[in-house]
């Protein structure tokens, strides 16, 4: 050791480096702690505050300790690029422990902010990114409705997705394609693992959902040219949108509806939830005028994304336990709504039972729990019924 270095061992910190280095007695291994007090002693390193930087109504403490290397100083570019990323680990967890109380408020608020109401359709979206095995959503419905927004926007908090228009996409473009011996993914393999976000469905070709329906039901798809076979994982959760038959729905019996989707019954059958979307009538749009004069129009910043993003990635490794007395209840309100079916748009069917246990797990991963509790259900029971039954009003 220089002797400039040993001389500089007996120097006192300072009141603030102190305060620094209690905030990383906190969060570092013994050794690291030990070999950053030196290198500070010695002013090879020095340590500064940054914030993780979202708004506040997320995440209401945000500072932490960072490493700087001091210029000129050879060798410790690793430890403090180590080091760094273990506080920084450790500033993240303590934020998404604080921001876990609140995920179920403030999640569904982050997706289409513009678009007034659809409320139970944006917590069921929040769902979407935090379930296990996948859950597919249908936003069926009017033009002007915001559908667009909310698959676009529940699509850009997700750590993989990827987004697309049915008009303008073909099996190619779900699927793949291979030019000069690379293949190319389409939508459903860009989103393995995640959220493949799709805007008017119903104006894709019938012939082109062939690896849709593999993906919805298999978790991959397949791509077949010359004497070439692929196979591509496309595990995906799907969310899209789609215009009824005529553009816009006419009539309020569930006879008169049902003619009027633009899917036969394998295609609707995929989904899990199902929303019928309609134009507000004047007393709810004016409603909403209200409510838009009320406040400002609201934007979320990348920042934000950026955060929930990572918090998504960090539940969703939490393996969830539903208990005894949840599941039963489950079988409750399954029969309750069997005997209903005549209400809904689409049929009650085990593809809607294993939806909703995986909802309600979704919805404790979301709070970062390892039990499901009556919350959980209750929420998902509230998704599901607007999503079966029709609003004659």
């Amino acid at each position: 050791m220089a002797v400039m270095d040993i001389l500089r061992l007996a120097r006192p910190f300072s009141r603030e480096e102190l305060n620094m280095l209690d905030f990383l007695e906190a969060c570092l291994d013994r050794e690291s702690f030990k070999q950053t007090k030196k290198f500070l002693k010695q002013n090879k390193i020095s340590l500064f505050y940054t914030r993780i930087g979202v708004s506040d109504s997320l995440v209401s403490e945000q500072e932490y300790v960072q490493l700087r290397l001091r210029q000129g100083v050879p060798g410790l570019k690793s430890f403090v690029e180590k080091t760094n990323k273990k506080i920084e680990r450790n500033a993240y967890e303590k934020a998404f422990k604080l921001f876990s109380k609140k995920a179920h408020e403030l999640i569904p608020t982050l997706i289409a902010p513009n678009i007034i109401g659809a409320d139970l359709i944006k917590k069921a979206a929040a769902l979407q990114l935090f379930v296990d095995d996948p859950i597919h959503i249908l936003l069926l419905g009017d033009p002007g409705t915001g559908k667009t927004d909310i698959i676009r926007s529940s699509s850009e908090l997700h750590p993989i997705s990827s987004f697309g228009l049915g008009s303008g996409t073909s099996s190619a473009g779900l699927s793949m394609t291979i030019k000069g011996g690379k293949i190319i993914k389409g939508l459903l393999p860009l989103a393995h693992n995640g959220i493949c976000a799709i805007d008017e469905l119903n104006l894709m070709r019938p012939t082109d959902r062939a690896s849709l329906y593999n993906a919805m039901e298999k978790g991959f798809i397949t791509y077949d040219k010359a004497d070439h076979h692929h196979r591509l994982d496309a595990n995906v959760k799907i969310i899209a949108t789609a215009n009824p038959s005529g553009e816009q729905f006419v009539g309020r019996t569930v006879e008169v509806l049902k003619k009027q989707i633009p899917f036969d019954a394998a295609m609707l059958s995929r989904f899990h939830l199902v929303f019928m979307m309609r134009k507000p009538d004047r007393e709810k749009f004016m409603r909403i005028t209200n409510k838009i004069l009320e406040g400002r129009q609201k934007k979320v910043s990348r920042n934000d994304k950026d955060f929930v993003k990572r918090y998504v990635d960090y539940a969703g490794s939490l393996e969830v336990e539903i208990p005894s007395e949840i599941k039963t209840a489950i079988s409750d309100f399954v029969n309750h709504l069997k005997s209903s079916e005549k209400e809904f748009l689409v049929e009650v069917s085990p593809r809607l039972v294993h939806g909703i246990m995986r909802l309600v797990r979704a919805s404790a991963r979301m709070n970062l729990r390892e039990k499901a509790n009556i919350n959980d259900l209750e929420t998902v029971q509230d998704i599901v019924k607007e999503s079966l039954f029709v609003r004659k009003s």
